[in-house]
């Protein structure tokens, strides 16, 4: 069972790194530093005061960029790949498996998988908006993003199992959407 809730934790805070990259990070930083979650021995550095601050400071720079029309189109072709090495970082460092081939495929394929799927698919949006609105939409999105990473991470922390219905649903959300645009 705690191999089952770490891969959900894993799943959660991957999937709020396709909606922004440092706050689940910061997240599982502030989570690690309370004991309220236990990463992995070669971890650690994610429960120190070094990380938090750079945690903050990164989170905060990343959002108010977000409300940069086409800065914020940069800033996601920037975070595609820097997302997918977020959430396997941050998979991987809640998985206990002793494998370390194992320990971590699973955390590139679940975590990277998760926060790439994620992360393209909030791109794709941005850039749509951009199109159809020359930017001025775009930082309702950048607050639905922020309040999705926020609140994902919160969910992920500490209700592990319910993050990941939540990412199963926005999955299935996003693959109707996409067949949806397809068959037009």
């Amino acid at each position: 069972m705690e191999l089952f809730l770490s891969i959900c934790l894993g799943i959660g805070l991957s999937a709020s790194c396709g909606f922004r990259v440092f706050l689940p990070m910061l997240a599982a930083n502030i989570a690690a530093m309370n004991g309220w979650v236990s990463p992995g021995e070669s971890f650690q550095w994610l429960a120190s005061w070094p990380a938090l601050v750079a945690l903050i400071t990164a989170s905060v720079l990343e959002m108010a960029g977000y409300y940069i029309p086409f800065i914020d189109n940069l800033l996601d072709t920037i975070a595609t790949p820097i997302s997918i090495l977020a959430g396997t970082i941050l998979t991987t460092s809640f998985l206990q498996i002793d494998s370390p081939i194992l320990h971590w495929g699973l955390g590139i394929i679940v975590g990277g998988g998760t926060a790439g799927v994620v992360q393209a698919s909030t791109g794709l949006l941005r850039l749509l908006s951009s199109k159809t609105t020359l930017g001025m939409g775009n930082p309702v999105i950048s607050t639905a993003e922020n309040v999705a990473s926020f609140g994902l991470s919160g969910l992920a922390i500490f209700l592990p199992f319910i993050a990941f219905i939540c990412v199963v649903l926005l999955f299935i959300w996003l693959i109707r959407k996409y067949l949806f645009i397809k068959r037009m």
